[in-house]
């Protein structure tokens, strides 16, 4: 289900987090890790250039040369701590470091995984959600696990479902992932509509019923990314499952995007499928 782990680094604190999540998950589902570090082809080139010369470095010195081999270095050294990591932890990996538009890249890897985990915000509330992550949920072709700030192993995950065929997707993704490690599963519920409700639940309940699966229903009315973080909070689960952005870009732009309000503000990791 699980084998192949896109693990995408950098340099920064959230990386750590990631980390652990994607040892974690190789442990649990005895997955294969790909580390990868991108060197960011936008800031290595015309950037350096004009930074070179607004610090007014003579051309001679090759002041974007350097700054290339400091990134390099940068990335190589993350690489060998992660092999490090694996190694104690005795999980198979590889590493690659990589050089381009760093969500081009993440994306293109991906391609030949399973699963892409990416580091969260240092702080879930600080603002938008990251370029980058921003992209790399859009655009992946296999779902993506967004760590939290801190690791904790996963025992009360949450669903959340409205029927649709993204739901349905993330609902396969969490049927599988609960029956291999033998825990329960809660399922989320929010409309306004008591008839459409019972159609919703009764169709998520025939579809886990065939997984044998500890399954637990929660109802509830309101705007549905408030109440999924709400829930997400009130009743310690520690992942989220939900199905990636429902709108096309133009129209999530003018009313807002469900997911993108929950990647800021949710206080776990979350597991989202296209």
């Amino acid at each position: 289900m699980l084998k192949n782990i896109l693990l995408p680094i950098d340099a920064s604190p959230k990386s750590n987090s990631a980390i652990e999540y994607a040892l974690w998950l190789a442990e649990k589902f005895n997955g294969h890790i790909i580390g990868q570090h991108v060197i960011d082809a936008l800031v290595e080139g015309t950037v350096l250039d004009d930074l070179s010369g607004s610090l007014g470095i003579e051309p001679e010195l090759d002041f974007p040369t350097r700054m290339r081999e400091i990134f390099t270095e940068r990335g190589e050294k993350a690489l060998e701590d992660l092999s490090r990591i694996c190694n104690s932890r005795g999980v198979s990996h590889e590493t690659f470091l990589d050089i381009g538009v760093v969500a081009d890249a993440i994306c293109d890897r991906a391609r030949m995984t399973d699963v892409v985990v990416l580091g969260g915000q240092e702080s879930p509330r600080s603002g938008l959600l990251g370029r980058t992550a921003d992209s790399v949920t859009r655009r992946s072709p296999h779902p993506v696990f967004m760590a939290g700030a801190n690791f904790k192993p996963v025992e009360k995950p949450l669903l959340a479902y409205d029927g649709s065929r993204r739901a349905h997707a993330a609902m396969e993704l969490a049927a599988e992932f609960c029956n291999h490690l033998e825990i329960p599963l809660t399922v989320l519920h929010v409309s306004k509509e008591e008839t459409a409700t019972k159609k919703i639940v009764d169709e998520a309940n025939s579809y886990l019923a065939s997984y044998g699966l500890g399954i637990n229903f929660e109802i509830d009315e309101g705007y549905p990314e408030e109440k999924i973080v709400y829930h997400l909070a009130h009743n310690d689960h520690d992942l989220l499952f939900i199905g990636a952005y429902g709108h096309r870009r133009i129209i999530e732009l003018v009313l807002g995007s469900t997911t993108e309000y929950v990647l800021r503000n949710s206080p776990c990791p979350i597991f989202l499928r296209r």
